[in-house]
C-alpha cells in the first residue's frame, strides 16, 4: 500500500524532500488550534526524527498535484490486546479543502494501513474546543475516551523525574 489515488486525489508517503512542506504543515495546524506558541522544533529536528530514526511515518496528500494535507502517524502497544496499535499524532486539511471528504479519505487510508498491519486500534486526540473536528470523528464512529485522562510530563518536570 504506497499510494491511494481517486480522480484527483492521491495519498503517498512523505519523503525527505518533503520536510520544508511537513513543517509547514505542522505551523499551520498549530496557527489553527492557536498553539504557535508551543512549535519550538526546526526542520532540521524534524529531518531526524522522521527520516533518521523513523520515529513516525508521514501520508501527504495532494489533490491535483498540490499538497493539501497531512498524518502523521506513530505505532503503540496495546498489553490488553497484546497487538500493537497506531496513534495519529496530527491531521491536518488545509482550510480551503475541507468538507470535501479529504480529511475521512486519509483517516480511511491510515485505517487500511492499521488493518493491513494487524494493528488492534487507532487513536488519536483531539483538543476539546475544537467542535467541528469532535463532531467529524463521531461521525466516523469514533469513540470519546472520557473514562482516560491523558497526563503529560515535559520540560524541567521530566528531567526532574529522570534525575530520580
Amino acid at each position: 500500500m504506497n499510494t491511494e489515488k481517486n480522480q484527483d486525489l492521491k495519498i503517498r508517503f512523505a519523503k525527505a524532500q518533503d520536510i520544508k512542506l511537513i513543517f509547514q504543515f505542522i505551523q499551520e495546524l498549530a496557527e489553527y488550534e492557536k498553539l504557535s506558541h508551543e512549535v519550538v522544533t526546526t526542520e532540521e529536528v524534524l529531518y531526524d526524527s522522521l527520516f533518521v530514526k523513523k520515529v513516525a511515518e508521514i501520508l501527504i496528500v495532494e489533490v491535483e498535484g498540490k499538497a493539501i494535507g497531512y498524518a502523521i502517524f506513530f505505532h503503540n502497544f496495546s498489553t490488553f490486546l497484546g497487538r500493537s496499535g497506531i496513534y495519529l499524532e496530527d491531521l491536518y486539511i488545509r482550510p480551503e479543502f475541507r468538507g470535501k471528504g479529504y480529511g475521512k479519505k486519509l483517516l480511511s487510508y491510515l485505517a487500511k494501513i492499521a488493518v493491513d498491519r494487524n494493528c488492534g486500534r487507532l487513536e488519536w486526540s483531539c483538543l476539546v474546543n475544537n467542535k467541528p473536528s469532535i463532531g467529524f470523528y463521531k461521525g466516523l464512529g469514533a469513540k470519546e475516551m472520557e473514562e482516560w485522562t491523558l497526563f503529560r510530563l515535559t520540560d524541567n518536570k521530566l528531567e526532574d523525574l529522570a534525575k530520580n
